[in-house]
């Protein structure tokens, strides 16, 4: 018999912790090789951690809704194997394992789990000898908060790391006037129960109150909670637009080619490459051709700094089997085919609708494409993906009739006709690029060549 520690996967290059969302296995319980432990949760993407060894659970360590970071020992199994395991040699050697290590050990069972006061959801982010969450970095984004200023912070969290209350106390404090160094913002979290009435809980009072307050509701209603995406997705479109100034611009587009062209060819391309041919990564081509000459769109802000990003890493929204939307994300879309996107769309896609895609497949992205007309609507107004400064709706296609015209005059014909629109950070992207960016789109996509061979 030999005891095999179990530790927080590494999910990708960008994922330093997770969430506990439930535990399939308790102490006692046996378990087969590669069967569900646990399943665990990184922003809005749901994974299961498989059992590396067979036999019985000896222990775990973390609760539900715990985080925990990458490389954390997370459950202990007894197995039934000969040979011992090694538990002195460490079995994830990343970067958020190095920093396990550095804290209490996480089975030590004298030592509190770590909590989500001190990580957040997304990847941490490390800047000289401070290590910051990526929720403490959205939040001095969206506030305005340099580095310098946070480096000047001090930290209640473990090993002295800026926590998400010392953050907002500190920013309750900026716009009261009451800063004057970063003391205020430590001190009421650390001596709560000794010190006299400080602004922290003026700070979190009012956020909380409409929550803990009764509300009663008249008629025949049903009340349903929010589950955790939902409160995640509105956390991040009320973030995003408290933080960009939202303005959207609107074009049509005459289609007619390009459906021709995919109506002509789509199976002979399944036939050819086993995949089918979707309009999407053909939005996706044109998207990229207009980002080159318009680089700007392709970006994001760092308080007074517009960070131009030469990779073009393109977001598509894509619906979950439970009605919500996730983001994934084609890395270096640029540098692919339209058989490379096609592959690439329809995988994202399938996993997205059997719940497979993997943490990292949601991060990265500089562009997001959303096809609001899969849902059968005209036209949208999308919400921007922080921190992109852009996001493109198409609508459904629609046969109109158009006028055209022509050498020999104008004459009115049926078309395919689909409405565009872009939503853009105004701090930034003014109307004339907006507006333009919008429009060469368009023209991208009524240029689209019939005789184009696969």
């Amino acid at each position: 018999m030999a005891l095999v520690d179990l530790v927080m996967p590494k999910m990708g290059e960008s994922i330093m912790e997770a969430t506990i969302l439930k535990w399939y296995k308790h102490p006692g319980e046996t378990v087969k090789m590669d069967e569900a432990v646990l399943e665990i949760a990184t922003d809005k993407v749901d994974s299961e951690v498989p059992s590396i060894a067979e036999g019985v659970i000896e222990e775990t360590f973390f609760n539900v809704n715990d985080v925990v970071p990458v490389g954390t020992v997370i459950a202990r199994i007894r197995s039934n194997a000969a040979e011992p395991a090694s538990t002195n040699t460490p079995v994830v050697t990343s970067p958020a394992a190095e920093v396990a290590e550095n804290r209490p050990l996480a089975h030590d069972m004298n030592h509190k789990p770590v909590t989500s006061e001190s990580f957040s959801h997304q990847p941490a982010a490390q800047n000289g000898s401070r290590f910051y969450s990526p929720l403490v970095l959205n939040i001095a984004t969206s506030e305005g908060v340099s580095l310098s200023e946070l480096e000047n912070i001090p930290g209640t969290g473990n090993e002295g790391r800026v926590t998400k209350k010392d953050i907002l106390q500190y920013i309750a404090n900026k716009k009261a006037g009451k800063v004057g160094g970063g003391a205020a913002v430590a001190s009421p979290v650390q001596k709560a129960a000794e010190s006299t009435p400080t602004i922290l809980p003026q700070v979190h009072q009012p956020q909380q109150e409409p929550e803990r307050h009764i509300q009663t509701y008249s008629g025949n209603v049903e009340i349903i909670e929010m589950d955790r995406m939902r409160k995640l997705i509105s956390d991040h479109m009320i973030r995003s637009k408290q933080t960009s100034a939202h303005v959207t611009s609107f074009t049509e587009a005459d289609v007619t080619n390009m459906v021709h062209w995919r109506d002509k060819v789509k199976k002979e391309f399944e036939k050819q490459e086993g995949e089918k041919l979707t309009f999407t990564p053909l939005f996706i081509e044109a998207i990229i051709r207009c980002i080159k000459k318009y680089p700007w769109l392709n970006s994001s802000v760092d308080g007074d700094k517009l960070i131009v990003k030469k990779d073009i890493n393109i977001g598509m929204a894509t619906a979950l089997p439970t009605g919500n939307l996730i983001v994934p994300v084609i890395r270096n879309a640029d540098q692919l085919n339209l058989v490379g996107l096609t592959r690439q769309v329809n995988s994202l896609s399938n996993a997205a609708r059997n719940n497979r895609l993997r943490p990292d497949d949601t991060q990265g992205g500089t562009f997001t494409l959303t096809n609001v007309g899969t849902f059968g609507s005209l036209m949208g107004t999308p919400i921007i993906n922080q921190p992109q400064v852009a996001i493109l709706a198409t609508g459904v296609i629609k046969k109109r009739p158009v006028v055209i015209e022509t050498e020999q005059g104008d004459f009115i014909a049926i078309r395919h006709m689909m409405y565009l629109s872009l939503s853009y950070d105004h701090r930034i992207i003014d109307g004339a690029l907006g507006s333009t960016f919008l429009n060469a789109v368009a023209k991208e996509l009524e240029n689209f060549s019939v005789e184009r061979t696969l």
